[in-house]
């Protein structure tokens, strides 16, 4: 087993571990409730017991609660977990994409995930999630993206596309500096669901951004810079068109979680595509 398999395997145990222990406590409580409910002679035959994510149907590689209550014959609530979808080699992480509409999200998504969008994966008005797999150094990593569509209906799924996330890129127009400048109402929000995720600001259209004149870019450049250091954020501007920097960005997102050496060179050259942290 290579040195990032055994990183795989024992992620993977910490994991299980505090989902038992979590799944424990939940059972304890949910036991303790029916005990009351049927002292007050109200009694239900089962209850689903959810962080409130709306599952995929791809059920290995999702950050849902693992705790679900059955119903049985005798209307008394049985708690499973899932522990048999976390295979020793692989881990399933969450990431999640926000902006505003318009800012080259899909695209982004569709050149990084390639063909390995899946017809079977989840979709709601305003919320796409796709799947993307990863085979690293003898182990496997599932990445769950969800991105949110970005208008005002879709922030109703806000909490669902950040809790869990190992990750959150917000991303922005290059060309456009309203959609910069909402980042931080994103991030703002983001926060307020999802606390210990990687942030990562992206600038998307660096094709479309380098035709504006040299120092209108370094404007845009200056302000996205600050608003990174603001988020204690990496700052990459990405071209899905021409596949600037967006394999780049999930390979430092990789990296950077499971500590593999590797070098990220900061790029501050306008006219090139900025890399700052």
């Amino acid at each position: 087993m290579t040195q990032f398999a055994k990183k795989i395997a024992q992620f993977n145990l910490e994991r299980r571990c505090h989902g038992k222990v979590f799944s424990f406590r939940r059972f304890i409580g949910c036991f303790w409730e029916r005990i009351i409910e049927c002292s007050l002679g109200k009694p239900k035959r089962y209850r689903m017991l959810q962080h409130g994510v709306v599952p995929s149907p791809s059920s290995s590689a999702r950050f849902d609660s693992n705790l679900t209550l059955a119903p049985q014959p005798n209307g008394m609530p049985v708690c499973h977990t899932n522990d048999h979808h976390l295979d020793s080699d692989l881990v399933a992480l969450k990431i999640s994409l926000l902006g505003d509409r318009e800012t080259g999200k899909t695209s982004f998504l569709e050149r990084y995930t390639g063909n390995e969008n899946e017809p079977g994966g989840l979709q709601n008005e305003g919320l796409n999630l796709v799947d993307k797999t990863l085979s690293v150094d003898g182990a496997r990593i599932s990445y769950s993206i969800w991105e949110l569509a970005g208008d005002e209906k879709s922030r109703v799924h806000l909490p669902n596309a950040c809790k869990d996330s190992v990750a959150i890129l917000f991303m922005f127009d290059l060309t456009s500096r309203r959609t910069l400048e909402s980042v931080v109402n994103w991030y703002q929000q983001a926060r307020k669901y999802n606390q210990t995720a990687i942030p990562i600001l992206i600038g998307t259209k660096f094709d479309d951004f380098i035709q504006l004149p040299i120092d209108l870019q370094g404007i845009i450049a200056s302000q996205a810079r600050a608003y990174a250091k603001a988020f204690n954020a990496t700052l990459f501007f990405s071209s899905a068109t021409h596949n600037i920097n967006v394999n780049k960005i999930f390979k430092f997102i990789t990296a950077k979680l499971f500590d593999i050496p590797w070098e990220l060179e900061r790029n501050l050259t306008i006219g090139e595509p900025i890399i700052d942290f």
